[in-house]
């Protein structure tokens, strides 16, 4: 595999955003040396690190071709081909395959230590070489991957070549709301790498992974710690923090999970006061520190209990909470699935909040782990989706499933399964996730019961919604329903806790802030502030009195408006909030507190 790069591409590329879209506030922050600067994984952090985002060169052939000896130009990473913010903003699609190339050095200072060459997310199959050399390949839209590129290093300057191949909707693989042919609920394709890429240094012997879980019923969190090469003689230490004191310790052999007791009087996460614990968590081995990483938790718990009316209700660490907010897609005009800043990534978490809810559903997508990062110090409950895709049976509304499921392929299965199964592992320690979702309505929805049953087995911990709008089937915790615009509660489940998984979706066009001009919709349309809040209004009132019914969770259509979908709570540039912020503050916080009072 030879690479010739075209003379001067690097020197004479002259970044900009492509296109004449609208664009958000902070993509006149965006430039190829100031690209998501902040440290990608919160959650398993190290002091050294080295970002790789910024111009690489891309070119875009035929799915079948050989690795291209020129380019077509730059891209800035981490966007993805198809938005502005790339610089490209071309299609790919299945019959092509999209090639990175960057060079990069490593530090003189990671000498005699591992590198290990980090990918947040990579939509969808990509293969990777480092000089040339195949280093590894990953499957899966939406889970950070690594690989151990020591071995194919050179002493200077190093060439990182990647391959991506994404049918996106013409395959089974998940891919959410990503179409080729975007229209009303579907939106523009995301092909190739859309999160941080970057590298730190390792010691042979390292942390791969840590497993926290909190249990405050125990008054103790376990931390499961992977180790790489590990030995007999290691011993894994851990010192919890609250505000920069330590608080407790543990200390356990051989990589063994390690229970540390939490000290009297020790504070629960919620919404209204998201405590954080953080950790230090070092690898000894013969009296020496061979990997310290920084890491954090919350003592919570969810669940579900009846209350004095036989009302099945979920509950946060043992309390029912009913559970409020919105049907949050995750694009952006500019980056698609890419915030174009951290500082964006944080302000719909912040603006959720600010607008009195005490919950998201993540939907049909998986976020960067910053976001989570996001909801869990600003205090915000996240129903995690599993990403669509595949052929699914008939929807039935209004009663548990009639009839045959579709039948999909045994490949398409193995495909949901696997990734299903490395985004939970992924977000297993997250505090905020609560619930998981693996189908939302029917789309790709099969062997729901078997489904359910292997997200328990993955993550007993958490609560499992079977289908947020069905079909049902009598498994899980919850029994989900839809109704637009109006809430309505066609079915009850006395034994589940039952919910409102998607309502509203209330439409107002501003000028001068939608995705194409003068097109776009929503469920019900209206032409002014005052129209949509009333309305809004007037159906959270009617929420409200089905909360005492039998609703114990809900959630609105939608955070932003969405390409040509017109429903946000603020216009897709998040320029405009749509609704009157103090009349929303106080209607959702009523209903978001309703089985507290």
């Amino acid at each position: 595999m030879v690479f010739a790069l075209m003379a001067g591409l690097s020197a004479m590329a002259q970044y900009a955003p492509a296109g004449d879209r609208i664009k958000t506030q902070w993509a006149e922050e965006v430039s190829p040396d100031n690209v998501l600067p902040e440290y990608p994984r919160p959650l398993m952090a190290r002091a050294e690190w080295k970002n790789l985002n910024g111009l690489w060169n891309y070119a875009i052939t035929p799915k079948e071709s050989k690795a291209p000896t020129a380019f077509d130009g730059q891209i800035l990473v981490p966007f993805c081909v198809e938005s502005s913010l790339s610089g490209v903003q071309k299609e790919v699609g299945p019959d092509k395959a999209l090639w990175y190339q960057v060079d990069f050095t490593v530090p003189k200072g990671w000498k005699g230590q591992h590198v290990l060459l980090h990918f947040g997310a990579v939509d969808w199959s990509a293969d990777v070489y480092v000089n040339d050399i195949k280093v590894g390949a990953h499957t899966g839209g939406y889970t950070p991957f690594s690989f151990d590129i020591t071995p194919a290093l050179n002493a200077k300057t190093n060439s990182l070549v990647v391959r991506v191949w994404d049918p996106t909707d013409a395959s089974y693989i998940p891919h959410g709301k990503q179409v080729r042919k975007p229209q009303g609920i579907f939106y523009t394709s995301v092909t190739g790498i859309w999160q941080t890429v970057w590298m730190e240094p390792v010691p042979e012997s390292h942390i791969a992974s840590l497993l926290t879980t909190p249990d405050p019923q125990n008054a103790k969190v376990t931390i499961t710690p992977s180790v790489v090469c590990p030995s007999s003689n290691d011993l894994c230490e851990v010192e919890v923090l609250y505000q920069g004191q330590p608080v407790a310790s543990g200390k356990a052999l051989g990589g063994q999970p390690l229970e540390v007791t939490m000290p009297e009087g020790f504070l629960l996460w919620t919404p209204d006061h998201p405590h954080l614990y953080d950790m230090k968590v070092t690898l000894w081995r013969n009296g020496k520190v061979a990997d310290r990483v920084e890491s954090y938790f919350a003592m919570r718990c969810f669940g579900t209990q009846r209350d004095d009316n036989g009302i099945v209700r979920l509950t946060l660490n043992g309390k029912p909470v009913f559970h409020f907010g919105p049907l949050d897609q995750g694009w952006w005009p500019d980056g698609l699935y890419t915030a174009p800043t951290d500082e964006a990534l944080a302000f719909d978490v912040q603006k959720t909040k600010d607008l009195g809810f005490n919950m998201i559903r993540k939907h049909v997508k998986v976020e960067p782990a910053r976001w989570y990062y996001h909801c869990d110090r600003l205090g915000m409950i996240v129903w995690q989706d599993m990403p669509s895709g595949g052929r699914g049976p008939g929807w039935q509304t209004t009663q548990y499933f009639q009839g045959p499921e579709s039948v999909r392929t045994l490949e398409s299965e193995e495909c949901y399964k696997k990734e299903w199964t490395e985004i939970i592992n992924s977000l297993k320690s997250v505090p905020c996730i609560g619930v998981w979702v693996p189908f939302n309505e029917s789309w790709g929805q099969f062997k729901t019961p078997e489904i359910v049953e292997m997200t328990k087995k993955l993550d007993p911990t958490r609560l499992v919604n079977p289908a947020s709008g069905g079909n049902f089937y009598a498994c899980g915790d919850i029994l989900d329903l839809h109704h637009y615009p109006e809430p309505k509660m066609v079915l009850y489940d006395p034994t589940r806790a039952t919910v409102l998984g998607e309502y509203g979706g209330i439409g107002r066009k501003v000028e001068g802030h939608t995705w194409v001009q003068d097109q776009g919709w929503g469920y019900v349309e209206f032409d002014s502030e005052a129209q949509v809040t009333d309305t809004y209004v007037e159906y959270a009132n009617q929420l409200y009195k089905m909360v005492m019914q039998g609703f114990s969770a809900a959630v609105y259509t939608q955070t932003t408006d969405c390409e040509t979908e017109l429903n946000g709570l603020m216009t897709y540039d998040r320029k405009v909030v749509k609704l009157d912020p103090q009349r929303l503050l106080q209607i959702n916080r009523k209903i978001s507190h309703a089985l507290a009072e």
